[in-house]
């Protein structure tokens, strides 16, 4: 845990100082090491990978199998709208049509925070090519290469396997919106 704090003021400590565009790309890289240690931590603790971390700092890691839901749950675009945290509700972030309960996180995703722009979308661009701009905010993957796809799928592996997140349910057409 204090390992944790020290790296965590360690980066603070880095990021006021430094111009915004040079921000940006340190907050995506400390994010992605944060990320990896994340999923490196849950490959070794769920599938006994003890060198889960080395295998993705060498990037040789397999890709988890993320083609079948882990149950047959379905979520609206109207219910995923809705799942921005406010009145009680729940926080959702959705990633390539998959639905995530990340209530838990309210520090990273709650009002004004830094992933708050994320809650209630799909925001799979902006996950693929670490662009937060509003613009990059969207479920549309077209035109992107097979390394940005990766990335987005590492972000979806840290979701998947994370102890606080959960997996809601695939992303569906609203089935009023057929008849209004």
């Amino acid at each position: 845990m204090r390992s944790r704090i020290a790296v965590a003021a360690l980066a603070a400590v880095l990021l006021a100082g430094v111009v915004p565009q040079t921000k940006s790309r340190l907050t995506t890289a400390l994010g992605r090491f944060f990320r990896d240690v994340a999923r490196a931590r849950a490959r070794t603790r769920r599938y006994g990978n003890k060198y889960a971390l080395a295998q993705m700092v060498l990037k040789t890691e397999a890709p988890l199998d993320l083609s079948k839901p882990q149950h047959d749950g379905t979520v609206t675009q109207t219910e995923l709208e809705d799942g921005d945290g406010t009145d009680g509700a729940p926080v959702y972030v959705a990633l390539r049509g998959r639905v995530y309960d990340v209530s838990a996180g309210t520090k990273f995703y709650g009002p004004g925070k830094a992933y708050n722009h994320f809650v209630g979308r799909d925001a799979s661009r902006a996950f693929a090519t670490g662009c937060r701009a509003a613009e990059c905010i969207s479920a549309d993957l077209d035109g992107l290469n097979p390394s940005k796809l990766r990335e987005l799928d590492r972000w979806m592996e840290m979701y998947e396997t994370h102890d606080k997140y959960t997996f809601v349910g695939t992303l569906v057409e609203d089935p009023v919106d057929k008849y209004v």
